[in-house]
């Protein structure tokens, strides 16, 4: 490799985590970091003195960009809109590059789809990559003073949003276990004790698997539907549970003959409860386009 190509590839797994941090999606970060390539390719290095930076305002535009085209796609989508999962195993293995980009918390991502394309930009600039004010001021074409109010902002919006995004994996999976635990034991007052009024269930099949179409809100709500799950699982052959790390946090992975179902993960509020469970049924975010 020449120089050009060493310092991108020096770069290339902080791109892929920014850019999965915009967007949400492995294949849309895939392709904005080759897009991001193409143009350092082209660019006259000669007037670049910070090559990081460079990259990281490039990847962000252009992040930017594919987010807001993207927003079109999702008004029309089937269900709700959740990101795509990042499996330590399975069958959507983490591909090379991803590895940063796994430390992004499935809860964090769907919490950040309440900000807008420049608020999302200013808050992972400055809190997953640590970038000064000037440098996002720089990306964004605003001023510094301006950035501060951005990512001020999207923090208060994402505290609004319930779940909690510093729980140890540890604490992820002691909870995990006992609502999984309950809810098989079918001892269905014990998982009621760790859910709230307030808990959010949201489940993404797009157009190609059933899942509610709207967030169960609620103990009630959310029990009746693993209720159902559970007994349709006693009735049928073919099923099974394992526990798997997805964007690096325990999660509950159902098969069905083998074939990957759903993943399902959660996070704690601030009172320890569950405040928000992720189902993901959609064949194309699991690696099973071809399903």
């Amino acid at each position: 490799m020449n120089m050009q190509t060493d310092i991108f590839e020096a770069e290339r797994c902080k791109l892929t985590s920014l850019c999965y941090r915009m967007l949400g999606e492995r294949s849309g970060a895939e392709d904005a970091v080759q897009e991001t390539w193409l143009r350092w390719a082209a660019a006259d290095r000669a007037q670049i003195r910070n090559p990081s930076a460079w990259l990281r305002r490039v990847a962000t535009n252009i992040a930017i960009d594919t987010l807001r085209a993207a927003q079109n796609r999702r008004e029309i989508y089937v269900g709700p809109w959740l990101p795509e999962p990042l499996m330590q195993d399975g069958p959507q293995e983490i591909v090379p590059h991803f590895e940063l980009a796994q430390e992004c918390e499935l809860a964090l991502l769907w919490a950040m789809e309440r900000l807008n394309e420049r608020e999302r930009a200013a808050f992972i600039l400055r809190e997953a990559f640590d970038a000064g004010y000037d440098e996002i001021a720089e990306t964004l074409e605003t001023t510094p003073a301006a950035c501060r109010q951005l990512v001020s902002r999207s923090q208060k919006k994402l505290q609004e949003t319930g779940p909690r995004f510093d729980a140890s994996a540890e604490e992820v999976a002691a909870l995990s276990e006992r609502f999984f635990m309950a809810v098989m034991a079918e001892n269905y007052e014990a998982a009621f004790e760790i859910l709230t009024p307030d808990t959010i269930a949201i489940s993404d099949g797009g157009a190609r698997r059933r899942a509610a179409r709207r967030p169960l809100v609620g103990g009630a709500e959310i029990l009746q539907v693993f209720q159902a799950l559970h007994e349709k699982a006693k009735k049928e052959q073919g099923w099974s549970n394992r526990v798997g790390i997805v964007n690096g946090k325990p999660s509950l992975l159902r098969y069905r003959f083998e074939v990957l179902d759903s993943v399902t993960t959660l996070a704690p509020g601030e009172d320890g409860r569950i405040a928000w469970i992720y189902i993901q049924r959609n064949p194309d975010k699991l690696g099973l386009s071809d399903q």
